[in-house]
């Protein structure tokens, strides 16, 4: 995840440079179920509201819980399908807030949360991430279901309500980019606390739809769009963050834009704040157990597997000699192509590469969405593309969850 507010906040009030030392305890993402009574087009898990089995029984996933706990992770994410599709979520989600993770966050489609607001506030989440493709009809398109923006609006709405941090989640595509200004209008007129631009990743049926993957030159001018929403907020005291995933060629444009409108030396120290971050992190600070207990690099390698919680603790699994992870946690990467050229590799850690595996069988191969000119990365002296500024369609506030 690029936190793009919190570099921003580096160019008001710059602060020393903090470098990882020790081991990295990962942020665990853990996908409770499959089952959800959406049926998103981009879903990487392939979710559908019909039973899995082989899923973590609910003795298999408190223990999971008490390892967690006990090897130190510094945060928990909650997600599915539709975590509240299991049928012992609220008992699982109330023993991890006993446990204390320093971080619980919930990742949901926001359908049923309106229904269950006063138990999940009781609960005391630190964050509740609602998922939305669009606005309206265009967002039910994305979701398979109508009715589900409004549902998940009002959930929304009662998270605000209970006092429970809220944040909106967007994966751009090429059919729902131009609502992009919408969502980010939705976000100040609901007063939403976080907005998270989700880029689209070969998994799934996402990997199935990923013919809809934004053009490069769209994606930049999203970015465009969001950098500068963003920073109006920074120089307005607004509260809302603005973060973005599985895209990490997002913090070398951030760079070029400091580069551009502050000068070398404020890019220098945010390129330094970066550097320290490294970028993607899959197999090293976030880390993945699917709804049947198998572990991965992160939520999109699905089809790599490094173990079961089932029979090996999820800490033990993390800590073992397993290849893969060993080779994502190299700094640098074994890259190819254009990502071995870079000359941002330690910016940006050779982004999402489920991507390059997908399109080539191999993950260390240039990751195809990386949507930098080679100019730009120091590959050679293309020029650089022309990009014109981002149109979105224009809502009208009174027409916007028609």
């Amino acid at each position: 995840m690029f936190r793009l507010t919190q570099y921003m906040h580096e160019l008001v009030t710059p602060t020393p440079v903090r470098r990882r030392s020790g081991p990295v305890k990962p942020v665990v993402i853990w996908n409770l179920t499959r089952r959800c009574n959406l049926r998103c087009r981009h879903c990487y898990t392939t979710s559908a509201d019909v039973p899995f089995p082989g899923e973590l029984t609910h003795e298999q996933a408190m223990g999971v819980l008490d390892d967690l706990k006990a090897f130190g992770i510094p945060a928990l994410i909650l997600s599915g399908g539709e975590p509240l599709s299991r049928f012992d979520f609220f008992e699982l989600a109330e023993r991890a807030k006993e446990l204390n993770f320093r971080h619980l966050s919930l990742s949901t489609n926001g359908t049923r949360i309106a229904k269950n607001i006063d138990r999940i506030a009781d609960i005391g989440f630190d964050y509740v991430g609602i998922s939305l493709d669009g606005l309206g009809a265009k967002n039910d398109w994305f979701r398979g279901v109508e009715g589900a923006f409004v549902e998940a609006l009002e959930g929304v709405r009662a998270c605000k309500a209970k006092g429970v941090k809220v944040g909106l989640r967007f994966t751009i595509t090429e059919a729902n980019a131009g609502y992009l200004p919408g969502m980010l209008d939705l976000c100040r007129d609901e007063g939403v606390d976080k907005f998270y631009l989700s880029h689209l990743v070969y998994a799934g049926r996402g990997d199935k739809n990923r013919g809809e993957d934004t053009q490069h030159a769209l994606t930049r001018s999203a970015m465009d769009l969001l950098i500068a929403r963003a920073w109006d907020a920074v120089k307005n005291g607004q509260p809302l963050e603005v973060v973005t995933g599985n895209n990490d060629a997002d913090a070398v444009y951030f760079l070029e834009w400091v580069n551009r409108k502050f000068g070398p030396e404020k890019a220098a120290h945010v390129r330094a704040h970066l550097e320290a971050w490294g970028g993607n992190s899959s197999g090293l600070g976030v880390g993945n157990i699917d709804p049947q207990g198998k572990v991965h690099p992160d939520t999109y390698w699905s089809d790599y597997t490094v173990g079961s919680v089932k029979e090996t603790p999820f800490s033990t699994l993390w800590t073992g000699g397993d290849p893969m992870l060993a080779t994502l946690r190299t700094r640098p990467r074994p890259l190819k192509g254009r990502c071995g050229a870079c000359a941002f590799k330690a910016v940006c850690g050779g982004n999402t590469r489920i991507r390059a595996l997908q399109v080539t069988g191999d993950p260390w191969a240039e990751d195809p969405a990386c949507y930098m000119t080679n100019a730009e990365i120091g590959v050679d002296e293309a020029a650089r593309l022309t990009v014109t500024p981002f149109r979105g369609k224009s809502h009208d506030p009174a027409h916007r969850f028609l």
